[in-house]
This record gives C-alpha cells, structure tokens and sequence, in this order.
C-alpha cells in the first residue's frame, strides 16, 4: 500500500495507532496533533516514509485551516478523522468555550477536513474516510439509569459522525470512495486519565484491536465497524428499525396526535 493518509489525533491512543499501521504499509502521512513533541517523536519511527507534522488545535478554524492548507493539493488516499476532546462533562456543568471546542473538535473539523479532501478522492475514482466515533453514539434511547456516565455533547458529536459517514459513504460510494465510522467502546487511551477517571479496573478495548478492527473491517467492506460487538446483525437490526421509522412517516396527522 502505497499513497498519503491524513490522521488527526496522531500524537497518542488509536491515531497514533494509525498512523504506524499506515506507515509499515508503505503510505506517506501527514499527523496532526496539539503536541509537537509527540508528533516528531512518531515522525522518527517511520524513516521509509515521508512524514509531515501539523501542529493545530482543530477546536478552532486557525487550526482546522492549517490542516487543510497542510494538505494543499495533494492526492490525499486516506483520512482518519479520530480527533478528540476530554470534556467529559454533564451538560450544565460543562462551560461554553468547552462546549464549543467539542463541537468543533468533533462535529467542525471532521466535516470541514472532509470536505477539504473528498473532492480529490472522487475525482480521481478511489479514496477511503475513516471517522472515528463510539458505541455511545447509539445510547440516545438509554436511561441514566441504563448509562450513567454518558454526556449530551459529547456522545451527540459521536452520534453526528455515525450520521455523516453513513449518508456520505451513499453520495460518494458509487464514485469508489468508501467511508466507514469506527465505534469502539471503552479504550484504554489517555482520554480518561486526561478527565481524571480511574479506569483501571474497568476492561477496556486496546488502541492496537481497535485499529485492527478498522483495517479488517475497511477489507469486509464494513460501512460501520464495531470492534466490540460480537453479533453484527445486532447494528443491521438497529439500521433497519431506522429505515422502517423513516419510511412509517405520511404527510397526515398521525391518528395519536388527533382531538
């Protein structure tokens, strides 16, 4: 495998991850990342391919657009939105500016990177967009009871990403690019020390399987990747349920809402 990924969240856990997969395969990359150190230290390992690093801040348009003008007009082959932002925090407590730095880290970047790469893709008929998300973003129905440790912003960032690679991998399939959302569970990164949560008891996923899972599931040609689920007729029953609410709709007042 040869060509150039872009991965965000490249300096530690699952980008990190990536990005030695993709480079043992041969693929030049550009990293990007809040931590220049990090970056050159995982730039060093991979002296049989070319390696640019990007120090940015995605939470912000100055950051996202240096990404993009990073990327310029190169024929990008690959890109790994996998981003992320420890503000793990219930809705009233969490502030405005984190808030706001979620949904720009989640929701913003991956769709404006996207945007910034999948006209090149098309154009030349090939291309693969990875998007990386959480099994969280299927809780929206649970109960705090049921999840008692979800958050509203940021499981609704992750549950976007599903919604987005879905409805794009169906505007772009047809053009040979394929899209897929990664849903792991929990993985031991540093995201929860970052939040100061001991999780050390709790069994988690490593940032190794989860990636794995991703390449394994890219060659099923697996538009949803559940690393964690053993059962996958379990996610199609959840699409299908979808489908049938969707297409239940007709343009009457339903007879519940009447009198």
């Amino acid at each position: 495998m040869s060509g150039l990924a872009v991965v965000t969240g490249a300096s530690s856990g699952i980008g990190r991850e990536y990005a030695r997969r993709l480079a043992a395969r041969g693929t030049d990359l550009i990293v990007v990342g809040r931590r220049e150190e990090r970056l050159r230290d995982l730039a060093s390992e991979f002296p049989a391919v070319e390696v640019h690093t990007v120090v940015a801040d995605l939470s912000t348009s100055d950051g996202i657009g240096r990404v993009i003008a990073a990327v310029g007009t190169q024929p990008v082959t690959v890109l790994i939105n996998n981003a992320g932002v420890a503000h793990y925090k219930a809705f009233t407590d969490l502030p405005d500016e984190q808030a706001a730095e979620l949904v720009g880290v989640k929701v913003l970047a991956p769709t404006l990177l996207t945007r910034a790469v999948a006209p090149g893709m098309v154009a030349r008929g090939s291309g693969q967009i990875v998007n990386v998300a959480g099994m969280i973003a299927f809780s929206g129905p649970a109960t705090l009871e049921q999840v008692p440790l979800r958050r509203a912003v940021y499981a609704s960032g992750l549950a976007y990403a599903l919604t987005l690679s879905q409805t794009l991998h169906a505007e772009l399939s047809r053009s040979g690019v394929s899209v897929q959302v990664l849903c792991p569970g929990v993985v031991a990164t540093e995201f929860h020390e970052r939040q100061g949560l001991d999780l050390s008891a709790t069994p988690r996923m490593s940032a190794a399987d989860v990636v794995t899972a991703s390449l394994r599931g890219i060659e099923l040609g697996e538009l949803v990747t559940a690393p964690g689920v053993e059962h996958a007729e379990l996610l199609a029953d959840v699409f299908n349920a979808d489908l049938a609410a969707f297409g239940g709709q007709a343009p009457v007042l339903a007879s519940r809402y009447r009198g």
